[in-house]
Order: structure tokens, then sequence, then C-alpha cells
């Protein structure tokens, strides 16, 4: 019997030996891949680890942000490591640096000469080749000053809110009269019907509403593994970008051949209309191709930020009767200060909304929408003591930014008088990013979120079914039950 037992004791020590030696096998397999390589310089290296092969560090990350606590994934590398803001890991396919301090982020999101737009190929494959997450420093500064003016342009803006605030107040209304409804699916509704006024203002309802569904399949997919087998959110992704490039091509086609045919369809023309028609010193048009990128990249961008933040912005003032009741003051105020006879908002009264401006901007640090945005070195960079290899990816980590304690204090606490008279460091606040690369639709995005919340708050309230949903982080934070809630009049 004692024979036995030693048996067993030993082939339990030989199978924890081989376990352990298989599991050390495998973490080295990217180090000899990836750091080997490199010589000397893998010793400049950040600290960190590039976890598995193929796999890397994305099953801890996936664990951590479909777990109540996301930050346990960066909390993991500053209790092992340090925390020294930048950390090697192996991301979405890719040997990365994460950077995670504020004051790496801005160098980082800053630096064109040294640094490229990184999105995955994954990623790519869903937003576009040709779209602004992956066109060159040039071909994006001559897309974007075709796109910015009639977006955030003063007498864009000015034009838009008529549309926004009669939407927006067709929209309760009507949420009024539904019953339950599930918050959170009615804002991205709304906000897509917004941005598809500015692209596509002749295309139908239904058309709309088609186009909505598969851009809430596409966005699921991009922050997903890249598994193209069916049943998993990449693979649901990639054919819900076939169906809108599909659609797209079907609407610049009718497009051409109206305009080929003399016909004028209507008198304000938008932004495809603006596509269609640009070109370049050298007269080069736009492809149908980089159209339709562009417009997936816009159309994606412009009304799923916005939907969440309105969601979250309403829930959390409720939650906080003392902000909610000073934000309602200031827009009763303004109201009241309207000259006599104007019915309607001006740009001249959103710039005086000064508290509801905080209430926006705590909303966009509280959330941080999105988490991480993707470069990449375009030469060995030297960064807080380390070395960033030519060819890695660097991972912009938002979200310790904007939760760091240091800037703001009790960072999970939703808190918009923290902002008076405070103007936040050079890289602590990111919701739209920085740089050359900021995003391009941030005045509207901020306008139709103020609109919104001072219409609510004028005459509405929320009351959310289940205040203890539970919350989860991917692609985006939100509510499990998509905020079911009932909208009344009050």
């Amino acid at each position: 019997m004692e024979l036995g037992m030693i048996s067993m004791i030993t082939i339990s020590i030989l199978v924890g030996l081989m376990i352990w030696l298989l599991n050390f096998l495998l973490r080295r397999v990217n180090y000899w891949v990836y750091e080997s390589k490199l010589g000397t310089m893998k010793h400049e290296l950040p600290p960190g680890d590039l976890g598995l092969p193929f796999i890397g560090n994305m099953w801890s990350f996936l664990r951590a942000f479909k777990s109540a606590n996301p930050d346990s994934f960066l909390n993991s590398y500053i209790t092992r490591f340090g925390k020294t803001g930048v950390y090697k890991a192996f991301m979405f396919g890719n040997p990365s640096v994460i950077v995670t301090i504020a004051e790496t982020c801005r160098k980082v999101l800053n630096d064109d000469e040294h640094f490229k737009p990184g999105w995955p190929v994954s990623t790519l494959k869903l937003i576009g080749t040709k779209s602004f997450v992956s066109i060159s420093y040039e071909e994006h500064k001559r897309l974007r000053r075709l796109t910015s003016a009639p977006i955030n342009g003063h007498e864009a803006l000015s034009e838009y809110i008529e549309y926004i605030e009669d939407i927006v107040k067709s929209a309760l209304e009507n949420w009024c009269m539904m019953g339950e409804i599930e918050f959170l699916t009615q804002l991205r509704k709304l906000t897509f019907k917004i941005i598809m006024y500015i692209f596509l203002s002749s295309e139908s309802e239904p058309v709309i509403e088609a186009l909505e569904r598969e851009y809430t399949r596409l966005n699921y997919g991009v922050r997903a593994m890249a598994i193209n087998i069916p049943g998993f959110a990449y693979h649901e992704a990639l054919k819900a970008r076939k169906k809108l490039v599909a659609v797209f091509q079907s609407i610049i086609d009718e497009r051409r051949a109206l305009k080929r045919d003399g016909v004028a369809i209507k008198a304000k023309k938008d932004m495809m209309d603006a596509l269609l028609e640009v070109e370049d010193e050298n007269g080069r048009k736009l492809t149908d191709e980089e159209i339709i990128d562009l417009l997936v990249m816009y159309l994606n961008a412009g009304h799923e930020s916005s939907g969440h933040t309105l969601m979250w912005a309403t829930v959390l003032l409720q939650k906080h009767p003392e902000f909610m009741q000073k934000a309602k003051a200031e827009q009763e105020e303004i109201v009241k200060n309207m000259p006599a006879g104007q019915k309607r908002l001006t740009l001249k009264e959103f710039r005086q909304m000064t508290y509801l401006s905080q209430v926006v901007d705590e909303t966009l640090r509280w959330l941080t929408f999105s988490l991480v945005v993707f470069r990449e070195a375009l030469s060995d960079v030297k960064m807080n003591g380390y070395t960033i290899p030519k060819g890695w990816k660097v991972l912009v980590w938002f979200r310790t930014c904007h939760l760091d304690p240091e800037t703001w204090p009790e960072p999970l606490k939703f808190n918009p008088s923290r902002w008076d008279g405070f103007i936040p460091r050079l890289g602590t606040f990111l919701p739209f990013g920085a740089g050359s690369r900021l995003c391009p639709g941030n005045d509207l995005a901020k306008l139709e979120i103020s609109i919104f919340l001072h219409y609510f708050l004028l005459n509405y309230r929320l009351d959310v079914v289940n205040p203890d949903c539970t919350v989860q982080y991917l692609p985006h934070k939100r509510p499990k039950d998509n905020c079911l809630a009932k909208v009344r009049r009050i």
C-alpha cells in the first residue's frame, strides 16, 4: 500500500512537472518568434509578457472585460511589473506595447512622424482599408478637409439644430406612448437617424432601419476575437459589412445614374453628393470603394458613441438628483432668457449650457466609450526609458487616463461639479482622441447630446425597470437589458 501511495505521488509530481514545462514552453513561443530576433534591443522592451501563441493576452483581456471588474486586466500588469506606464503584450494578433499614462498617450497620439494608425487587420476588414482608420497622413488630411466643414462647421451645426430638435421631440413623445422600451436601443436609432440625415438625407425609413440593424452586428465584431466561424461575433460582423457595402453601392449607383440623366431629386446636398463630386488638384475623384469605406466608418462612429453617452447621462443624472436639478435649472433659465418669439434653440443657447457641458464631459470621462485606439511604430521609438520596436502595435489605453485618481479623485464616481473651473492636463481627457486624427464629429456629437438632454430635463423622466441590472463592457459599457425603462412626461 505504501508502494502504491509512493507511485501515485511520483506520478502526480511528474504530471505536474510536465504541465509546468509545457506551460513554460508555450509561453516562450511568442518570445522566440517576436523578441529573440530583436537582438540586444529585447533587453530594452517594456516589462510585460506576450502570453500564449496566437492567443497572446486576449483571453485575460476578454475575461476581465466580461466580468464586473474590467480594470483587473491592466491592474494585473501593474501588480506584476510596477506602475511603469508602458507594458509589452500580445493583443489582437500582434506584439504590442500598451501605454497607460496621460503624458505617454498624448505623445503617441500627437507624433505622426513616428506613429501611424495601427488597427488590427480584422478591424480593417470590418471598417474598410480606405477609411480614416487606415489611410495615410496626407490622404487623411485631404478627406478631413472635405468632410469636417459639412459636419462640424458653424453653418452646418446651425442647420442641423432644427432637424435634431424635431426628431428629439418626436422621439420623446413616441416613447411615452410605447410603454417599456429598451432605452439604449431607441437612442441608438435616434442618433443613427441624425447621422443618416447628414450623409444620406433622401433615403427612406426602411433603408435607415435596415442599415442600423447591420451596424449593430458590425459593432459587436470590432472588439471581438477574429474568429470567422458561424456563431462568433466576428463572423456575423463580416456578414453585416457585406450587406452594408451592397446597400451603399446601390445608393451610389442610383445617385450616379440620376446625375448622368440630369435628374434633380432634392434641393439639399448631403455628404453622399459631396463625396461623389469632390476631386483633387489633379482631377481625381473618389472611387466607390473609398466612398463606401468612409460611409461605413462615419455612420458607425457617428451614432454609437452618442447613443451610449445619452443613455448614461440620462441614467446618471437621475441617480444624482442634485446634479439633475442644477442642470434643469440652467435649461429653464436659458429658455426664460430667449428673445420674444424665438421658439427654437440656436448655437447661442447651446454655448450658454455651461453646466450641461460639464455633465456631458463627465459622462464621456466616466463612460470612456472607446477604451483604446491603435497605432504602429514607424521606427524604433524610445519612450519612458524603454524601446518600442518598429512595426509593433501601440495601444493607447484611454480608460486608465480617464480613471486616474491623481487627476480624477474618486474616478468611478459621477460628479459633473468636479469640472467647476477645472481644465484637465493634456492627455488626461481623450473622449475624441487627440492630434491630427481627432474625431471630426466631436462638435456635432456634443450638440445632439445637449439638445436631447435639454428637452428631456425640461419635460420628461425615466423610470428604469431594472436599476441593478448587470453591466457588460464589450463592445461598450451598457446594461445587459439595454436599459429597459419607461419614459414619462412630467
